[in-house]
């Protein structure tokens, strides 16, 4: 009996000795980013066996450490301002692939502190590639998951091809008799705007177009370019790429717009330049006739033009959205995306086995990864420039501390 004494002595020492080491790394982690805490979960110790069936009271044989349990609570949120700085409020974890201590595969994490490295990956510190869903060339995403990667060479240029324009004219405008003259279009006109296209190069050209009242409710367009910058111009004249026809009801709504198919041919660029007018849904197309251009009693306005080209634009960085789509930043204002960041769910994050560095990798007990995307599936979002601190309670740790210490 004494020496049973002695040996459940023994492993109370053990066990609370192996719990102080579980709250040192905790103290010791209280700064690293992504960590979480762990405890220790402490098991008496049988001095028989449950198979023997006995009601007969006997004495245990100790205790021991059954299992260190890790406590996925979200840690506090710390801006940082630096846009590849990431971290997840909510269930999940970033993935990442490499080769770590000679095991390769994917690793997961919470420590979302990652750069671009120079040839364009997103990376941990360790080097491991930040994984997501590249980018389609028409803005989709690829549907395998993939290392994400930053072109930061030069944006090319893409030449305009629709123009949009919402216009108020004002219904009370005269309706002019004399010729239109492209040569002089400000006396021959009602109103006008100005919108800058961009041709195959990149090269910006000004285009204005005129607004002509021909009858009640109905408008005829023109668009006018400089001579010097068109093939088929004069140097020091307008000349007029094309002309279209607005037509309103007695409401003001827009009932139809005819667009013959304008085109340009810009000096040096790629000739017959396709330019499409959108002046809103007409009643003819479907629309209210609303949405866009109207003819209502007042003074004639823009109230929003685009058109859909660009010129060419340097790599400027990166942005994040809170579904991790990762669009690339140029200098040209344009804003594309490149990826969207891969979330990984498991269904027992308990389960999951440390690696060191922040780490985890999947195991039996955490269950595959299933792959998502930020908000989906019970997946957390995403917030760009900043980082997820540890969730260690250091007061808690200490009083932790000091009770082991006690019970050692």
């Amino acid at each position: 009996m004494v020496l049973r004494a002695m040996y459940a002595g023994v492993s109370g020492m053990r066990a609370e000795g192996e719990a102080l080491g579980v709250v040192g790394d905790n103290i010791a982690n209280v700064n690293t980013v992504g960590f979480k805490s762990q405890r220790a979960v402490f098991q008496d110790v049988l001095g028989h066996s449950i198979l023997a069936g006995s009601s007969t009271a006997l004495p245990g044989s100790g205790v021991k450490i059954g299992d260190v349990q890790q406590m996925f609570t979200q840690g506090t949120l710390a801006s940082t301002g630096v846009s590849t700085d990431l971290a997840l409020n909510g269930d999940g974890f970033f993935v990442v692939k490499g080769t770590v201590e000679g095991v390769s595969g994917n690793f997961y994490t919470r420590a979302g502190q990652f750069n671009i490295d120079r040839d364009g990956m997103l990376v941990n510190p360790q080097g491991l590639q930040l994984q997501g869903y590249a980018a389609n060339p028409d803005g989709s995403f690829k549907a395998n998951v993939s290392a994400l990667q930053v072109p930061t060479s030069a944006l090319a240029p893409k030449a305009s091809s629709m123009i949009d324009m919402t216009v108020q004219l004002d219904s009370d405008d005269t309706v002019l008799t004399t010729a239109w003259d492209p040569q002089d279009p400000a006396n021959t006109s009602n109103f006008s705007t100005s919108i800058t296209v961009y041709d195959s190069l990149g090269n910006g050209h000004a285009m204005d177009v005129y607004f002509r009242k021909t009858a009640a409710g109905a408008w005829d367009y023109h668009v006018i370019a400089s001579g010097d910058e068109v093939a088929a111009g004069t140097p020091g004249t307008n000349f007029e790429v094309g002309s279209g026809s607005l037509q309103f009801n007695t409401a003001g709504e827009l009932v139809d717009d005819t667009d013959p198919g304008l085109s340009a041919d810009f000096n040096g660029a790629t000739p017959g330049q396709a330019l499409a007018f959108n002046f809103g849904e007409s009643l003819n197309e479907g629309g209210t006739g609303l949405g866009g251009t109207t003819q209502f009693s007042a003074p004639s306005n823009v109230s929003a033009q685009s058109q859909d080209g660009y010129s060419t634009g340097d790599f400027a960085g990166v942005a994040v959205d809170g579904q991790g789509v990762v669009m690339g930043l140029y200098s040209n204002g344009q804003k594309l995306p490149l990826g969207q960041l891969a979330v990984a769910k498991f269904r027992s994050n308990d389960g999951l086995g440390r690696a060191g560095q922040s780490l985890w990798i999947e195991t039996r007990d955490s269950g595959v990864a299933a792959m998502g995307t930020a908000g989906s599936g019970g997946r957390g979002a995403i917030s760009a420039g900043a980082l997820e601190g540890s969730n260690v309670d250091l007061a808690e740790e200490f009083v932790g501390l000091i009770q082991h210490q006690r019970s050692f």
